[in-house]
C-alpha cells in the first residue's frame, strides 16, 4: 500500500534473587523493608486504595518504550496479555486467554465504539502513540463496566479532555521510522490554558509498506495440510501424473506451489492520521470539557482473499473434469490480485464532567457520554465491497460516597444504544440495534488491618435485529475481595466473584460466511446468558529494590458460548455453528524484578516472567477450545541512568499443540527486543534520541491468538529509529 510445568514458575519467581546473589549484590539484611510500589489504577474507582483484582499500568518512559502499532500489540506482552494480531492494521488484548467480545477495550472508561470486537479483521480505534497511560484489569470487571468485561478491561487515558488548567504549555512531539516497511509515525500533542479555560490539541499520523517476513507467508502446517487434501482428491480422481509432479516440484522449492509469496506479506500496510482538539471549563470545585476527535484508516487483511480463494479453489475440485485449469486459475488470483483493504472513517465527541463534594455524604460525582459515528468499508480489487457501520452512544454517571455503614465506594449508572449493520456480499449478521443498561455499586472498608472490598450489578441487554425476533437478557454479579497485609512488605489478596454475559448480536444472529475468520458462522438465536464464576490469588511483595508479583486463577463457566465445528461445508467455508457447554480457565502467572548493581546515578535491573493458561471445554471428544496462547517465559534486563537508557528483553512462547478440531498447531518462537536511548536536556526542554529493534532474530513468529496465523505472520526483523521530544 503506498497511501502515506511446575518448577519453572518457582524458579522464575526466584530468578532476579538468584542473579543478584550470583553477581555479588547485597542481601537483604533485617532493616525496615520498603513500602510496595504503588500502584494506581485510575478505571477502578477503589484503584487508589489498591485492588483484590490483579492489574497492571503502562505510562511514561514504559509506555513510550512498547507503544507500537496496535493497543493489542502494545500490552501483548505484559504477564498474562496476549494479541489477537491481525497483521499490524488490526490487534485486539487477549486476557488470560479471553479475547473478542468478553474484554472491552476503552478510552477515558467509555467503550472504543467500534466494531473490533465482531472480527479479528477490525481494527481498534484508540491509537496507543496518543496514550498518556493504558490501564488493564485482569479477569472480570463486569461490576464497572458490564457483561462485555467478564474477561477483563484495558482503558487508555489519552488526556483529551482536560481537568485542569496547567502553569504553562506543554508538548510532545514523537518522530519515528523503521526499516521493515518503510514505516514512518509522527505524533504531536498540545495543552494548555489560562485563566479557566483550559484546551487539549493532538495529531498523528503512520504509514507503511508491506512488511517483510523471514520466510512463507502461508504456514508449513498449513501447506502440509492443504498437500495432504490435495493428494486425497487427486487419488479419488485418478490423477496420480499430477500427483507426482507437484511432488517434485515440492522438493525443489521447499513449498507448494500454491504458496508462491516469502520473503514479505501482501495486504500488511497501513496509512493512518487522526487527531483532536478538546476544551474545559475548570473552576475550584470541578470541571466540564469536551473533545472531538477523527480518524482516518487505510490499512490491508493480511491472508483474507488468499483465504476466500482458497475456498473457491476447493470448490473447484470437486469438478473432476476441470481440476487443473482451475487450479492454475485460483493461482493467478493469489499472485495477481491485491489483497482487500479496510478504508476506516470514525468521529467521535466526548463529553466529562466532574464536580467535588456535591452533596452530603458524597465526596464526588463523575459523569462521561460518547457519542461515535463509524463506518468502514472492505474494498477488494479496487471496487467497494462489504461495508460496517456503527453509530453507538454509551454514558456512565459516577457517585462516589464516603463513610456509610463503615463503607466507603461508588454506585452509578451505564447507559448505551449501538445500531450496528454490514452491507455487502460478505454480511455475516443482520443489522442489529442493541441497547443497554446497568446500575452498580463497589465499595471497600477496613477491618483491622484487613481490607475488604465487595460489589454488586444489574444489567439489562436489548438485541434487535432487522430481520427476527429481540432477544432481553437480564443479568447480574457480585464480588467479594480481602485483602491482608502479611508483613515484610508482602500482601496477599484473595477475590471471588460471579459475574454473567450477555450474547453479543454476532453470536445471536449470525447466518454466512464470514471471510475474515475463514469459517461460515452461523448464530443461535436461543442462547442463553454466559455465567461465570472466578477465583483468583495474588501475592505481591517489595523490598531493598525488589519486586514479586504473582496471581493464579480458576474460572468455571456455565454456558460458556464458542463456535462448534460442524465438519460440514457451505460455500467452500467450514461451518461453525454458535453453541454452549460448561468450561473451565485455570491460569497462572508470576513476574519479579531486583536492581543487581547500582553506581553513582545507574543502576542495572533485571526482571523475569512466566504466564501460562490451560482451557478445557465439557464436551465428549475434543475438549481444547480455539485461538488459545501458549506458555511463555522471559527476561529482561534495564539499565537506566542520567542520560542513558537501554532495555533488553526476550520472550520465549512455547509451541500450542492443544488445538480445537479443525485448528493447526502453532510452533515455538523467540522475541528478542532492544532499546538503547540518550535523553538530554537543552533548557526545559527534553530530548530523548533511541535506536530499538524488534524480533532481533529475525524467528517466524505466528501468534495462536491469531485467526490468520497460518497465512500472516508477525514481522521479521525490524530496526526503528527516533526522537521524542517534550516541553
Amino acid at each position: 500500500m503506498k497511501r502515506k510445568q511446575l518448577f519453572l514458575p518457582a524458579l522464575l519467581a526466584a530468578a532476579p534473587w538468584l542473579t543478584a546473589a550470583a553477581l555479588g549484590a547485597e542481601t537483604p539484611g533485617q532493616e525496615e523493608p520498603e513500602d510496595i510500589e504503588e500502584v494506581i489504577v485510575l478505571a477502578h474507582p477503589l484503584g487508589r486504595e489498591g485492588l483484590a483484582q490483579a492489574s497492571d499500568v503502562l505510562e511514561a518512559d514504559e509506555l513510550e518504550r512498547k507503544a507500537v502499532d496496535n493497543i493489542g500489540a502494545t500490552v501483548g506482552n505484559e504477564p498474562g496479555i496476549h494479541n489477537s494480531s491481525y497483521g499490524v492494521g488490526a490487534g485486539r488484548p487477549v486476557i488470560h486467554g479471553l479475547g473478542g467480545a468478553r474484554v472491552r477495550v476503552m478510552e477515558e472508561q467509555i467503550d472504543t465504539l467500534d466494531v473490533s470486537v465482531s472480527s479479528g479483521d477490525h481494527a481498534v480505534t484508540v491509537d496507543p502513540f496518543v496514550a498518556e497511560r493504558v490501564e488493564v484489569l485482569k479477569g472480570s470487571a463486569t461490576l464497572l463496566y458490564g457483561s462485555g468485561a467478564i474477561g477483563g478491561v484495558v482503558d487508555v487515558h489519552t488526556g483529551r479532555i482536560p481537568d485542569e488548567v496547567p502553569e504553562r504549555i506543554r508538548g510532545a512531539l514523537d518522530l519515528r521510522g523503521s526499516d521493515n516497511g518503510n514505516g514512518s509515525n509522527a505524533t504531536f500533542r498540545l495543552d494548555g490554558g489560562g485563566g479557566n479555560v483550559a484546551w487539549h490539541l493532538d495529531a498523528f499520523a503512520r504509514e507503511a509498506d508491506d512488511y517483510d517476513i523471514p520466510g512463507f507467508a502461508e504456514s508449513a502446517a498449513l501447506h502440509a495440510r492443504e498437500e495432504e487434501e490435495e493428494h486425497h482428491d487427486e487419488d479419488e480422481h485418478g490423477d496420480h501424473d499430477h500427483d507426482h509432479e507437484v511432488d517434485e516440484h515440492d522438493e525443489e522449492e521447499g513449498h507448494g506451489d500454491e504458496e508462491e509469496v516469502h520473503g514479505h506479506l501482501p495486504g500488511s500496510g497501513l496509512d493512518v492520521q487522526g487527531g483532536s482538539v478538546g476544551f474545559s471549563f475548570v473552576a475550584e470545585g470541578g470541571f466540564a470539557g469536551l473533545s472531538v476527535s477523527t480518524l482516518d484508516s487505510e490499512y490491508g487483511i493480511p491472508g483474507h482473499s488468499h483465504a476466500h480463494h482458497e475456498h473457491e479453489h476447493d470448490d473447484h475440485e470437486e469438478h473432476a473434469d476441470d481440476h487443473e485449469d482451475d487450479h492454475h486459475e485460483d493461482e493467478a488470483l493469489h499472485e495477481d490480485e491485491d489483497p482487500p483493504v479496510v478504508v476506516l472513517e470514525q468521529t467521535r465527541v466526548d463529553l466529562e464532567a466532574g464536580l467535588a463534594n456535591p452533596f452530603d455524604g458524597f465526596e464526588g460525582l463523575k459523569l462521561r457520554l460518547g457519542i461515535n459515528d463509524y463506518e468502514h468499508v472492505e474494498n477488494e480489487a479496487g471496487e467497494a465491497g462489504t461495508a460496517f457501520s456503527n453509530q453507538a452512544w454509551e454514558g456512565r454517571a459516577e457517585l462516589t460516597h464516603g463513610l456509610f455503614g463503615g463503607w466507603r465506594g461508588a454506585l452509578g449508572v451505564q447507559l448505551g444504544d449501538r445500531e450496528f449493520s454490514v452491507v455487502g456480499e460478505e454480511a455475516f449478521t443482520p443489522p442489529v440495534d442493541t441497547s443497554s443498561v446497568g446500575l452498580f455499586w463497589v465499595g471497600e472498608r477496613s477491618i483491622g488491618e484487613l481490607g475488604i472490598e465487595a460489589g454488586l450489578r444489574y444489567d439489562r441487554v436489548e438485541h434487535a435485529p432487522a430481520h427476527g425476533t429481540s432477544r432481553d437478557f437480564t443479568g447480574g454479579s457480585a464480588s467479594l475481595g480481602l485483602i491482608v497485609p502479611l508483613g515484610g512488605g508482602w500482601e496477599g489478596t484473595l477475590l471471588a466473584d460471579y459475574s454473567s454475559r450477555a450474547p453479543v448480536g454476532e453470536e445471536l444472529f449470525s447466518d454466512s460466511p464470514h471471510p475474515g475468520t475463514g469459517v461460515f458462522e452461523i448464530g443461535d438465536p436461543g442462547l442463553d446468558h454466559e455465567q461465570a464464576r472466578n477465583l483468583s490469588a495474588t501475592l505481591t511483595g517489595g523490598a531493598d529494590g525488589r519486586s514479586l508479583r504473582g496471581t493464579f486463577y480458576y474460572t468455571h463457566f456455565t454456558d460458556f458460548i464458542y463456535q462448534a465445528a460442524t465438519g460440514e461445508e457451505q460455500g467452500g467455508f467450514d461451518v461453525r455453528r454458535y453453541a454452549q457447554a460448561d468450561a473451565t480457565f485455570a491460569g497462572f502467572e508470576v513476574e519479579g524484578r531486583t536492581t543487581i548493581a547500582e553506581w553513582g546515578a545507574g543502576r542495572l535491573e533485571v526482571g523475569a516472567f512466566f504466564d501460562m493458561v490451560s482451557p478445557e471445554l465439557d464436551v465428549s471428544g475434543n475438549d481444547n477450545l480455539p485461538l488459545i496462547p501458549p506458555n511463555r517465559v522471559g527476561v529482561s534486563f534495564e539499565f537506566t541512568s542520567d542520560r542513558l537508557r537501554a532495555n533488553v528483553d526476550y520472550v520465549r512462547a512455547s509451541e500450542q499443540d492443544d488445538v480445537a478440531e479443525l485448528e493447526l498447531p502453532s510452533d515455538s518462537y523467540d522475541d528478542l527486543r532492544a532499546r538503547i536511548a540518550w535523553r538530554f536536556r537543552p533548557g526545559a526542554m527534553t530530548v530523548e534520541v533511541f535506536v530499538s529493534g524488534r524480533n532481533l532474530t529475525d524467528d517466524e513468529q505466528r501468534l495462536h491468538t491469531s485467526v490468520v496465523k497460518d497465512l500472516a505472520p508477525q514481522p521479521g526483523r525490524t530496526v526503528e529509529a527516533g526522537m521524542r521530544m517534550r516541553f
